[in-house]
């Protein structure tokens, strides 16, 4: 990118946002990127408050008509309803519109996007548009299927998420903290019962079994997305089911999938399609010591995936471990890059 880009940021306070500023500041340091100018937003709650960026402390500044005029992206990570008002006002005022927020993902008129998978997609648009940003767990489960679907096509998926506190937010994150803390001072442990603001029960030494609420169909909403958004995404017809699990890490989602084809893969053949896939590393190993887990991968831009092996009742289907910072490709870096994509 050789332009001196001007970019808004919402919600600059949140944890995301955070992560949006600090994928930001390394490509404005790798000179993937120039930042000519930054302007943070978010809640009244945050005004007179400054955010650090590029050796700069910037004021932050509350959402108004006019407020992203002269910026060429603005990266919206406020929730719905601050999309949902926002996000169409920054593309009237001249600006394109990425959004982390699940406001947008599945209207048939706005790009769902993650630019290894269907970046091209991008290429129809001259104008600014609001562009949606997936699911964290959507985002890493296609950058699997991606070279699976265009190597070997795809008849089935079945995929459980095991995902990390960090996708609920800073406060839940912290409270997890705190209850690890707490637990081996507490003579029989933590009460399960009533001891958490955001989860139900504690996530301590935990694991629960529900991500969001549940719907009519039984799954919850954070499993229709998984389902919903890799269709849309795809462009494909194929079955997928999803089970979403929060487990008692700080950060990154892992995810054991089942991907069922249609004729018979050799080893030699799937190897050499994740080993050429955009956006996955293949880690090719059976010792504990080289997985990529939440605790090696946090921090990284990329998907990593492992354990890749045939199902024994079933050679048809293929097995996978896929893990990935769910604050960074599952989205600053996901938002980031769609950015870099639209500058070409």
């Amino acid at each position: 990118m050789s332009k001196e880009l001007k970019i808004g940021l919402v919600g600059a306070t949140g944890l995301v946002g955070q992560i949006f500023l600090q994928a930001l500041s390394e490509r404005e340091a790798s000179e993937k990127i120039k930042i000519n100018e930054l302007r943070p937003f978010a809640s009244e709650q945050s005004l007179g408050k400054k955010i650090s960026f590029l050796g700069q402390e910037l004021p932050i500044q509350t959402l108004s008509d006019g407020c992203f005029k002269g910026l060429d992206f603005v990266f919206f990570s406020g929730g719905n309803e601050v999309s949902r008002i926002w996000a169409p006002k920054a593309v009237q005022e001249g600006a394109w519109a990425i959004d982390n927020s699940s406001e947008f993902r599945m209207n048939p008129n706005i790009e769902l996007i993650v630019p290894e998978v269907n970046g091209d997609n991008l290429k129809n648009y001259k104008s600014p548009q609001v562009i949606a940003n997936p699911n964290c767990s959507t985002i890493q489960l296609v950058v699997l299927l991606k070279p699976l679907l265009d190597h070997f096509g795809l008849e089935q998926v079945i995929v459980s998420t095991y995902q990390a506190s960090s996708g609920a937010g800073r406060e839940p994150q912290q409270e997890l903290l705190d209850h690890m803390r707490r637990y081996p001072y507490e003579s029989e442990g933590l009460d399960p019962q009533n001891k958490s603001d955001y989860f139900g029960q504690s996530l301590c030494l935990n694991v629960m079994p529900m991500i969001s609420s549940v719907e009519a169909s039984g799954f919850t909403g954070e499993e229709l997305k998984v389902i919903n958004e890799s269709k849309k995404i795809l462009n494909h017809k194929f079955l997928i089911s999803a089970f979403a699990v929060r487990v008692p890490v700080l950060n990154v989602h892992s995810e054991a999938v089942w991907v069922r084809f249609n004729k018979m893969i050799s080893k030699e053949q799937m190897f050499l399609a994740l080993q050429n896939a955009k956006g996955l590393k293949l880690i090719d190993s059976n010792q504990n010591v080289d997985m990529p887990t939440p605790l090696t991968v946090t921090g990284k831009e990329e998907v990593y995936v492992s354990r890749v092996h045939q199902d024994i009742d079933d050679p048809s289907t293929w097995i996978f471990w896929v893990v990935a910072d769910n604050l960074r490709k599952g989205a600053a870096t996901n938002g980031i890059q769609i950015a870099e994509m639209i500058m070409g």
